[in-house]
């Protein structure tokens, strides 16, 4: 008797494990976030309404001041060397009407990119945030300075990356980081577009 009340103890405890994981795990399927993203070290993070992004403050870029920057970019960071801006991060938000997912986005973000620009790879990417704005299209291109607004001379070839989606509250945002090219490295890119959280 003795040890068959155990074994009904040992199973009743057995069970009642098995019910608390299963509630947890379902309580972890209901949350609406996949973490934060990751910033390298050295970096910092420029922080908007609907996303924040890293950029590389210990390769020389800075913030720009509100005051200073274009209206249509929610932030921007500079990298600026003799006068000339040879680096810069932009963030820009609801840039677009009528984008409802990240391919639409994208598609009004690459339209955005310039004659004379040469796409290198288009990718869907899922980004950190709200599972319900995590997917994202990232276009890595290629184009030349026009020496216009403190840019490299005029021919300079440079490289490109954006990242395009639609935030939570259906805002559209694409993020670009363009540089010299040679400047920033493949892996570089590869850890900027890591680094954004979708709110």
């Amino acid at each position: 008797m003795t040890m068959t009340r155990r074994l009904h103890a040992g199973r009743r405890a057995a069970t009642a494990a098995l019910g608390l994981s299963l509630l947890l795990t379902l309580a972890g399927c209901g949350s609406d976030t996949e973490g934060k993203a990751s910033v390298p070290d050295g970096w910092s993070t420029l922080d908007t309404d609907s996303l924040s992004v890293g950029y590389p403050k210990d390769k020389g870029y800075a913030e720009q001041p509100a005051a200073e920057r274009s209206r249509n970019n929610a932030a921007v960071a500079l990298k600026v060397e003799n006068g000339i801006r040879t680096g810069m991060v932009s963030v820009q938000l609801n840039f677009a009407t009528g984008v409802s997912d990240a391919g639409e986005a994208a598609a009004a973000a690459g339209a955005g990119i310039g004659l004379g620009s040469t796409r290198r790879a288009t990718e869907d990417v899922r980004l950190a945030g709200p599972s319900s704005a995590r997917d994202a299209r990232r276009i890595d291109y290629g184009f030349t300075a026009d020496g216009k607004e403190d840019t490299p001379n005029t021919g300079t070839p440079m490289t490109g990356v954006l990242v395009a989606g639609v935030d939570s509250g259906g805002v559209p945002f694409v993020v670009r980081l363009n540089a010299v090219k040679g400047a920033v490295s493949g892996e570089e890119l590869d850890a900027f577009v890591g680094s954004i959280t979708v709110k």
